[in-house]
Formats: C-alpha cells, sequence, structure tokens
C-alpha cells in the first residue's frame, strides 16, 4: 500500500506569524549579548551568581509558556512545555561531555563560562539548521517520521548499552578530527592569553588553547543536535515550537554547569532514564507515522508524553541519589574551579596540549 502524504506533511502549521518569529529571535539576540556581557569580565562563578541566573532562565520558558497557554490553547502550551522538559534533560547530559573537556584543555575557571557561552551559540545556529532540515522533511511525506524514529531508537539503544556497560569513559580532545584540523593549518600558543582566541606571535598569527576548546565544545555540538531535534519533533511539529524549546533549553546552560557542577556526576542513572525517553519518542514517532497509514494504529497525547517523561527523570534521580549513599562513586577529574585532591599536574604538561579526562557515570550519548 502506498504511504500518503498527511496534511501535516503536505502543510505544516505553526502558531507563530512572521513578527512573534521576530521579536522571538530579537530577544534571543538580547538575551546571549547580554550574557556576552556578563563574561566579558572573566571571573569565577559563585554558587549565588549562577543559582540566580539559572533561576531566570527557568523562569523564562514558564512565563513564556504561560503566554502560549493564554494565546493559544492548553494543547499548545502543553506542547511547549513537554519539548522544553525533553531538551532541558538532554541538555544536562551535554553538560557531563562539557566539563570533561573543559577539564581535559585545562580551561582557567575564570573562562570556563565563556566556552560555555560560545559553545551555546555555535548549538544554537546548528539547531536552527537541523530545524529547518527536518521541517523540511516533514513537508516532503511522513516518511520523517519514521526517520526521526529510526535515529531516536538507535540512539537510546546506544546510550542503554553504553550505560549498562559501567566502563571509565574518557575523552581524549587530541583525538578530535576537528582538533587535529585546526592544529594542521594553525600553530596554537602554550598558554590561554585571558578570553582571545586568536594572537600574533613570531610575526604570524596563532590560536589559543581557548580557541581548541570552543572547536570541540562546537565538534560535540553538532553530534548532539542529531538526537536533541527529532526527539521534540516528537512532542510537536511546530517548528516555531521546536526552535523555542532548544532556545530555552540552552540558554541556561551556562549558568546550570556551576550549579551543578557538583552533582553531576552523581546522576549515574541518568543515562539509563534518557535512553528511556528517547525511545518512547521514537516509539511515539512510529506509531505516528503508523497511524497515518492505518487509523487503527492509536497515538501517544502529548500530556501522556509529559508524564512519562517526568516520572522517568524523578525515577533515575531518586534511584541515583539512592544508590550514591549506598555506594559512593568514584570522583570525576576535578572540573575547572575545584579543588584537587591529588597530586599537582607535572611541570612539563602545557595548557596547548590537552589531557585525557575521564567520566566514571555511565556513558554518553554517541
Amino acid at each position: 500500500m502506498p504511504v500518503e502524504a498527511s496534511p501535516l506533511a503536505a502543510d505544516i502549521e505553526t502558531i507563530a506569524s512572521p513578527a512573534m518569529w521576530g521579536i522571538t529571535v530579537a530577544a534571543l539576540l538580547l538575551l546571549l549579548a547580554l550574557d556576552f556581557l556578563v563574561t566579558r569580565r572573566p571571573h569565577e562563578v559563585r554558587m549565588r551568581e549562577a543559582a540566580g541566573w539559572s533561576a531566570f532562565y527557568l523562569a523564562l520558558p514558564l512565563a513564556f509558556g504561560g503566554y502560549l497557554w493564554a494565546s493559544s490553547g492548553s494543547t499548545v502550551s502543553v506542547e511547549f512545555l513537554t519539548g522544553y522538559v525533553v531538551e532541558k534533560s538532554l541538555s544536562v547530559d551535554n553538560l557531563f561531555v562539557f566539563m570533561l573537556l573543559l577539564s581535559a584543555f585545562a580551561v582557567p575557571v575564570e573562562l570556563a563560562q565563556r566556552v560555555l557561552l560560545y559553545g551555546i551559540v555555535g548549538a544554537l545556529v546548528l539547531r536552527a539548521v537541523f530545524i529547518a532540515l527536518g521541517a523540511a522533511a516533514l513537508q516532503s511525506g511522513t516518511w520523517a517520521f519514521l526517520l526521526f524514529g529510526a535515529v531516536l531508537l538507535v540512539t537510546a539503544v546506544k546510550i542503554f548499552r553504553d550505560a549498562l556497560s559501567g566502563h571509565e569513559k574518557k575523552v581524549d580532545v587530541s583525538c578530535l578530527r576537528t582538533v587535529r584540523l585546526v592544529r594542521r593549518f594553525m600553530p596554537v600558543t602554550d598558554d590561554y592569553r585571558g578570553s582571545r582566541l586568536l594572537v600574533r606571535e613570531g610575526g604570524r598569527r596563532a590560536l589559543t588553547p581557548l580557541a581548541l576548546a570552543v572547536v570541540a565544545v562546537f565538534a560535540t555540538d553538532i553530534v548532539f543536535a542529531v538526537d536533541s531535534v527529532p526527539a521534540v519533533y516528537g512532542v510537536t511539529d511546530d517548528p516555531f515550537l521546536v526552535f523555542a524549546t532548544n532556545a530555552f533549553a540552552l540558554l541556561g546552560l551556562r549558568a546550570l554547569y556551576f550549579v551543578l557542577q557538583g552533582a553531576l556526576t552523581r546522576l549515574r542513572h541518568l543515562n539509563h532514564g534518557l535512553s528511556v525517553i528517547l525511545a518512547f519518542i521514537g516509539v511515539k514517532l512510529v506509531m505516528h507515522w503508523a497511524h497515518g497509514i492505518w487509523a487503527g494504529v492509536p497515538e501517544i497525547p502529548t500530556p501522556a508524553s509529559l508524564a512519562v517523561i517526568v516520572g522517568v527523570l524523578a525515577t533515575v534521580t531518586a534511584t541515583s541519589l539512592h544508590a550514591g549513599r549506598r555506594a559512593p562513586s568514584s570522583p570525576l577529574t576535578p572540573p575547572p574551579g575545584d579543588p584537587d585532591p591529588g597530586p599537582a599536574r607535572p611541570a612539563e604538561h602545557r595548557p596547548g596540549r590537552p589531557r585525557t579526562a575521564r567520566r566514571t557515570s555511565s556513558g554518553s550519548r554517541p
């Protein structure tokens, strides 16, 4: 039986007018500019400052969800909040990798938030590209739902297998292709030069280790976008809502990193939960595709999806805390700003030659 394109595939509806898109993008740029002003003067981020910014960036999506409820109805608002919860949970897993990269590059504590901010900007640009591609795929036919579902199911299996293995994970940034490529074409200084990415040394331009750290973060952003965008399209097919959920989830990552810096290593079951969430959304997308072929296939309503996602996150948080009390995990390589309980770094190590950081949690996304 040939697959017929559904009305959704032929004409994707969106709640956003061109004016609303313009206002949203302008507000996003304003918030990013504010973040750059905050990080303009390198400084160590204290818990009070990080908690304040985290509360601010948590209040924004809640207020936006209330606005959507008043202007577009409860269905749209619940779709946005569900997508936001999905993206935020995936973003917390991103912070694990960011922590490892900052440690591997020996990024000074006062520069950590600038690297994170560059990573957020890169992630927003990449998500916008993937969202546009996803919308184009949905317009071409219902096969896109099947493709998105397959991507999420494969990712879920990979995460779950990594989580079950329990093997110590490593991030060797010197093996990253992007870093090796940059080193091939540009010299790199042996030490950091404040917040500068490019300097002139010996009559020629050279990158600083900070630039390599940013490149590594950008490279991981590409991987994260592959499963994050399809996951939100499993909740809502409105490109505007997909973009808004990604933007709100990413904006608060800089501050959230410093709030959760110590707690991240204790969420040992987070990847188990993420694999369940991605598998659930993957199944939902496949069922949506099958419903377009045969109406007898049921669809999972968005409120039920929200309940499942919140329930899974609450469960893995509780089990992680319980497991941590019973058998505390070995500590992660101390991130920048944390006291290093081990011996001092050998004198021959140079920040320009990144270290290998290890992670003892249950794996990370591919």
